[in-house]
C-alpha cells in the first residue's frame, strides 16, 4: 500500500466506508444504478453538444457528439466507454469527454453500445465498429474531417477501441489515425502479477472481473477470440499508433503493458504510461484524482500531436 496516492487511498476508503455490495452480487440491472459522476467533476461547457441516434447491424445506439468552439472540419476521437461490457452509459464519462473535446480541439463521438448480458460478444464490438463507419460516412454532416479520426476508450472501452483497430485493418478501413487505450482490458485471463497483487482492495476486483467476462462472452471460446481478447491476435503490425495509459494498483495494468509492447514489436509507435499510484477507474476521477486530470491532458495532448501529424489533401 506504501506507493499509493493518497488521493486514490481516500477515495477507496469512502467506497469502503458507503459500505455498498461487490458488484458480483448484483443483477446487471442493480449494478447499472451505480453513480461515479460525483468523481468527476463539474461538467465543462463545450460548443456544442448532441444527442443522437444511428443505425447499428440489428437495431440502433445513442451517441452523444461533442464539438468544441472553433472552425471545422475538425478531427475527431470515436470513445467508448468503460463497465466491463456491462454497466456504463455516456453519462459516466461525460466529464471526461467534455475534457478531451476542449483540450484536444477534436469533436468526441461518445458511443452508447449495447451492454451484457442482453447482448452479448461480439455485440458490442460490432457496434463500436459500426458507429466509426457512421463518423466517417456522415462527417460532413457533423463537422468532422474523415482523414483524421481516432478510437479510444477506458477498461471495456479500451478493449472496444483495440478491436475496432483490428476490424478496420481487416475490413480495409476506415483508416484510423491513432488509438487511445486506457487501461485496457487485452484478454480472457487472470494469470498475471497485476491480478495477484491487485486482486481486491482497489476498486476493481478480480472478482468483478470475472462477473464481467462471465455475462459478456457467450462461452469459453469466445475468449480466444481476438476481437474479444486482442492480445491473442496473431498479428498486430500496421495498427493506428497508440497512447496506454496504465494504472499501478489495476489488475488489467500487465495485459495493457503486454498488449503496448506486442504493439512496439509489430513496429506501431506507442506512447506508454503507467500511473505508479492509481486505481483503475482513475481517468474517471478527475474531479477528485489530481492524476486523473494529468492522464486527461496526456491524452489530449497526444491527440492533437496524432491529429495534426497526418498529411490531409
Amino acid at each position: 500500500m506504501g506507493n499509493i496516492d493518497p488521493q486514490a487511498w481516500f477515495i477507496l476508503k469512502q467506497l469502503e466506508s458507503a459500505g455498498a455490495p461487490p458488484m458480483e452480487q448484483l443483477t446487471p440491472e442493480l449494478a447499472r444504478m451505480g453513480d461515479f459522476s460525483q468523481l468527476a467533476g463539474i461538467p465543462e461547457e463545450v460548443a456544442k453538444v448532441e444527442n443522437r441516434s444511428i443505425p447499428v447491424p440489428g437495431g440502433e445506439i445513442a451517441v452523444r457528439i461533442y464539438t468544441p468552439a472553433g472552425e471545422g472540419p475538425f478531427p475527431a476521437l470515436v470513445y467508448y466507454h468503460g463497465g466491463g461490457w456491462v454497466i456504463g452509459n455516456l453519462d459516466t464519462v461525460d466529464v471526461p469527454c467534455r475534457l478531451l473535446a476542449n483540450r484536444a480541439g477534436c469533436v468526441v463521438v461518445s458511443v452508447d453500445y449495447r451492454l451484457a448480458p442482453e447482448h452479448k460478444f461480439p455485440t458490442a464490438a460490432e457496434d463500436a465498429y459500426a458507429a466509426v463507419k457512421w463518423v466517417v460516412e456522415n462527417a460532413a454532416n457533423i463537422g468532422v474531417d474523415p482523414e483524421r479520426i481516432a478510437v479510444g476508450g477506458d477498461s471495456a472501452g479500451g478493449n472496444l477501441a483495440t478491436v475496432v483497430a483490428l476490424m478496420a485493418r481487416e475490413e480495409g478501413g476506415p483508416a484510423l489515425a491513432y488509438q487511445m487505450l486506457l487501461y485496457p482490458v487485452t484478454n480472457h485471463s487472470y494469470d498475471t502479477d497485476s491480478y495477484r497483487e491487485n486482486a481486491e482492495g482497489y476498486f476493481l476486483t478480480k472478482n468483478t472481473m470475472e462477473w464481467f467476462w462471465n455475462h459478456y462472452l457467450r462461452d469459453e471460446q469466445d475468449g480466444q477470440n481476438p476481437y474479444a481478447s486482442p492480445l491473442l491476435a496473431e498479428d498486430l503490425s500496421g495498427l493506428p499508433p497508440a497512447l496506454v495509459i496504465t494504472a499501478g494498483f489495476d489488475p488489467l495494468r500487465d495485459e495493457g503493458e503486454a498488449y503496448a509492447e506486442r504493439l512496439k514489436a509489430a513496429g506501431v509507435p506507442v506512447e506508454a504510461t503507467r500511473y505508479d499510484g492509481m486505481i483503475h477507474g482513475f481517468f474517471w476521477m478527475p474531479g477528485v484524482l489530481a492524476e486523473g486530470n494529468n492522464a486527461i491532458n496526456q491524452a489530449a495532448n497526444a491527440l492533437k500531436q496524432a491529429f495534426s501529424s497526418v498529411k490531409t489533401v
